[in-house]
């Protein structure tokens, strides 16, 4: 816990830089000494949703699984079988013949079936699922990862590369669609290089660290509603650790052994609440 609140006073000295409310950061990392897997998500949104985190248990023929959003709809999340994923939002794309967006929540879905990327890409095959406003990273406990989009009526798979997978708004296919350049994603970019030369052991926190400059601090529009960052997780896909920070907050952080949660027999309802 204690370095989970170090990590945190980083991110408040850090969000410096002010950006739109709807602007989301995820990362996969491997690192490549000890072969340990870390996720780390950044969820920027109106701060007054009803978010909260939901862990379904095992049945006979659907896995145990972690996700966190909103209004019944998972943002991101992991399962037991280390499947993780997320999405962001991005320009709009045409729609593609014979394929839609989800009408249920397809992450939960996918947590409950899928236990490894690959078998992820081909349930989004067999349900006939292309994203037109955003696109998908998934990554497993293997360590094969990869940002799923739909661009000009084709799917485009963007595979980890040098031990990282860093997905924010911009389509990796087509940059100039919009949302490019984006500095969150330089920033995470320059903060893995700058840990990886340091030559300290990598673990969760320096790995979240990453996101320093990448959370958005709360921000008013012209109506009043404040949006900005309403949750960050930090995931040990190896060790099956799960943290999550509400609002940047120090006092709000939940921290999980996703090994015991998974063998809950019960569903389980985490409100987020400051």
């Amino acid at each position: 816990m204690r370095k989970i609140i170090l990590l945190l006073v980083l991110f408040l000295v850090a969000i410096l830089i002010p950006n739109a409310s709807f602007a989301c950061s995820v990362l996969y990392y491997i690192d490549s000494t000890t072969g340990k897997i870390y996720a780390v998500n950044s969820e920027d949104y109106w701060l007054d949703v009803d978010a909260y985190i939901q862990i379904e248990p095992k049945s006979k023929k659907k896995f145990a699984r972690l996700w966190y959003g909103w209004e019944n709809f998972a943002q991101g999340g992991i399962n037991e079988k280390g499947l993780f994923f997320d999405a962001a939002v991005t320009p709009v794309q045409e729609r593609i013949k014979g394929y839609g967006n989800p009408k249920n929540n397809l992450g939960d879905k996918i947590l409950a079936n899928c236990s490894t990327v690959e078998e992820a890409l081909m349930f989004l095959e067999k349900e006939k699922i292309a994203l037109n406003k955003s696109h998908m990273m998934f990554g497993d406990k293997t360590g094969k990862a990869v940002v799923v989009e739909w661009v000009e009526g084709e799917r485009k798979l963007h595979w980890i590369e040098d031990n990282k997978l860093i997905m924010t708004n911009y389509l990796l296919t087509d940059p100039e669609a919009g949302n490019f350049p984006c500095y969150r994603h330089k920033s995470i970019e320059e903060r893995i290089t700058e840990m990886e030369k340091s030559e300290e052991e990598i673990n969760l926190l320096m790995v979240g660290n990453t996101f320093g400059q990448a959370v958005q601090p709360p921000r008013e529009n012209e109506e009043g509603r404040v949006g900005g960052t309403v949750y960050t997780s930090f995931i040990d896909i190896t060790d099956s650790k799960f943290f999550l920070s509400y609002k940047l907050s120090n006092e709000n952080v939940i921290k999980l052994d996703l090994n015991i949660e998974f063998n809950k027999t019960k569903q389980q309802k985490i409100k987020l609440k400051e």
